[in-house]
C-alpha cells in the first residue's frame, strides 16, 4: 500500500446495523456487500459472528461471495469469540478478524473491575490467539479517545508485539476535538515502538457531529484506515460517513490522502442501505441528500445556472446524482423561473418574464413548491400566454 493511500474500513452492516429497527436479513446483506466490493471499499466488517446465529450465518456467505475485498469479524477479547469468527471467515479469500477490549479508566474500572496490567495481557493474548487463525489482525483499544495517550502507547505496543496488522483508535463517544484526536493519532504515530508494522484507523462516532472532522484530522496525522459508514448510519448519533470522508480527501487533493472509491456510485448505494435498513436520510445531508445539490435561493439559483461552480464545489456526477434541482418556491428569483420554464417548452423574453413572474410569485406564496405542472397553469394563466404560444 502506497503511504498517500488511505484503505476504507466498511462497517455498516456491522456497526450501522446496530441502529433500532436497521435489522438485515442474510439475503439483503449479502446484496450490500456485493455493492460495498464494486464501491471499492477495502475492507468490508460483515457482523459480530459469536452474537447470534444469523450474523453468523450472514459472515460465513459473504465470506463466500467476497473475491477483492477483505472481509472482517468482530470479537471481544474472549476466546469463544474468536474461534466463532474465525470459522465464520473460513471461507474467506482476504479474512480479518477484530478483537480488542476497552482501555480507557472508565472501561477499566466499571466495564472489567480491572487494572492497566490486566487489560495490557488480555490484549496481547486475544491479538495472539486471533492470529494463530488469519494473518490479518486487527485490534481495537475500544475508547481510545478517552485513553491516556501513556498507557495507549502501551496498549498498541502490547498489540503489536502479539501480530496486530491493524490498530484501531476509536473515539467511541463521539467526544474528541479534531484537534486532540489528531494530536492522538501523532502520539501514537511517534512513541510507539514497531508502529511500522501496523496500520493506524480512525473509528469516529458522531455524538458531537465531529466524526468526519476527527478522522480526517486522524488521517492528516498518520492514519491510514477510515471505519465508517454508508450514510454515517451507526450506535447513538451514527458513525463516519463513508461519503464525506472520501468526498473530503477527493476534493483537496493537496492532501495527497487517496482511497480506491469509485465515487459515482456513492449515491446508488446509499439509496440501496437506506431503502433496505428502512432508515430515512435526511434531506440535508451532505454528499446524498435529497437536497445536496438543490436551490431554492434565487440568487443561489442565478450564479448555478451561470455556472455550477459558483455555489458546487462538487459536480453532481461525480457522486451518482444526475444533476443539480433548480427548485422552484417563493424564494426563487426570475432567472430560476426562465429556466425551468425553457425546460417544459416555453422561451420567454424578458417583458414576457417579467409578467409571468408576478403570476409565479402569487401562485408560489400560495404552495410550498412548484413543479413543472404548475409552470404550465402560471404561464396559461398569465396575461401574456397568447404571446407566448403565437411567438
Amino acid at each position: 500500500m502506497s503511504d498517500n493511500n488511505v484503505q476504507i474500513f466498511d462497517t455498516t452492516l456491522r456497526d450501522g446495523e446496530q441502529v433500532p429497527g436497521c435489522k438485515l436479513n442474510t439475503n439483503q446483506k449479502l446484496v450490500i456487500a456485493e455493492q460495498l466490493e464494486h464501491l471499492g471499499v477495502d475492507v468490508i466488517e460483515a457482523g459480530f459472528p459469536v452474537s447470534s446465529p444469523g450474523d453468523f450465518k450472514s459472515v460465513e456467505e459473504i465470506s463466500k461471495l467476497i473475491k477483492n475485498t477483505i472481509v472482517c469479524g468482530l470479537t471481544r477479547a474472549v476466546e469463544n469469540d474468536i474461534k466463532v469468527a474465525a470459522n465464520a471467515l473460513r471461507y474467506a479469500k482476504y479474512p480479518r478478524i477484530h478483537t480488542g477490549i476497552g482501555t480507557s479508566a472508565s472501561h477499566i474500572k466499571y466495564k472489567f473491575n480491572s487494572n492497566q496490567d490486566a487489560i495490557l495481557e488480555r490484549a496481547f493474548e486475544a491479538v495472539k490467539f486471533a492470529k494463530s487463525f488469519v494473518e490479518d489482525v486487527e485490534f481495537y483499544a475500544e475508547d481510545a479517545g478517552r485513553t491516556d495517550n501513556e498507557f495507549l502507547a502501551r496498549v498498541c505496543e502490547m498489540a503489536i508485539k502479539a501480530g496486530a496488522t491493524v490498530l484501531n483508535i476509536p473515539d467511541t463517544t463521539g467526544y474528541c476535538l479534531p484537534s486532540e484526536y489528531g494530536a492522538k493519532i501523532k502520539y501514537l504515530k511517534e512513541n510507539v515502538k514497531g508502529i511500522e508494522k501496523a496500520i493506524l484507523s480512525c473509528h469516529c462516532h458522531n455524538d458531537l457531529g465531529l466524526a468526519t472532522a476527527n478522522s480526517i484530522e486522524g488521517v492528516i496525522n498518520g492514519a491510514r484506515q477510515i471505519e465508517c459508514t454508508i450514510n454515517g448510519i451507526g450506535e447513538r448519533a451514527g458513525n463516519t460517513a463513508l461519503e464525506e470522508v472520501v468526498m473530503v480527501l477527493k476534493q483537496h487533493p493537496y492532501l495527497n490522502l487517496d482511497t480506491n472509491i469509485n465515487t459515482q456510485h456513492l449515491y446508488g448505494i446509499s439509496q440501496l442501505v437506506s431503502e433496505s435498513m428502512g432508515i430515512y436520510t435526511q434531506p440535508n445531508k451532505a454528499i446524498v441528500g435529497a437536497n445536496a445539490f438543490a436551490h431554492s435561493s434565487g440568487i443561489h439559483q442565478d450564479g448555478v445556472i451561470k455556472n455550477r461552480e459558483t455555489y458546487e464545489i462538487i459536480n453532481p456526477l461525480d457522486v451518482g446524482v444526475t444533476e443539480s434541482a433548480i427548485v422552484l418556491t417563493a424564494r426563487s428569483g426570475r432567472a430560476a423561473l426562465a429556466y425551468r420554464a425553457k425546460n417544459v417548452g416555453y422561451e420567454l423574453t424578458k417583458l414576457q418574464l417579467d409578467s409571468v413572474y408576478a403570476n409565479f410569485l402569487d401562485f408560489a406564496d400560495l404552495k410550498k413548491e412548484v413543479d413543472d405542472k404548475d409552470i404550465h397553469q402560471i404561464i396559461e394563466t398569465s396575461k401574456v400566454y397568447q404571446q407566448i404560444i403565437s411567438a
